[in-house]
This record gives C-alpha cells, structure tokens and sequence, in this order.
C-alpha cells in the first residue's frame, strides 16, 4: 500500500485517467473527489462488504432451499 499525505485542494493521479482530490479538511474527516471515466466502478469499500454479505446469505439460502426440494 502506497501512503502519501496531501493537503487540501491536493491531487493523486492513477494512470493515465484517474485523480483523487482533496476537496475538504473538516471535523476530522477528509473529503475528496475522484475523477475517473464512467466505465469505471466507484464504491465506498462499507457499502461494497455489505452488499456482498448480502448476496452471499441469498446464495447460501437459494442451496439450502435447493437441497430440501423434493422430486416427484
């Protein structure tokens, strides 16, 4: 893992079409601002964990469902 420090209004390029920017310092947290072209998947890593935890407990439920199904 690469750690930099940067200050506000400060940027990191990745690639040729990626920049992360520091828009705010405020309260303890930092907001930035990614500028990436749209074919690209952004998401927050808390919302990312869950919706796979989500879809996991939805396979787990579908197999068990599968496996007590009767034939005729």
């Amino acid at each position: 893992m690469l750690v930099i420090r940067r200050k506000e209004g400060e940027s990191v390029i990745i690639g040729d079409d990626i920049e992360i920017k520091i828009v705010a310092l405020e309260n303890g947290t930092v907001q930035i601002g990614i500028d990436a072209p749209k074919e690209i998947e952004i998401l927050r890593k808390e919302l990312y964990k869950e919706v796979e935890t989500e879809n996991k407990k939805a396979m787990d439920f579908d197999l068990e469902m599968l496996k007590n199904i009767k034939l005729k």
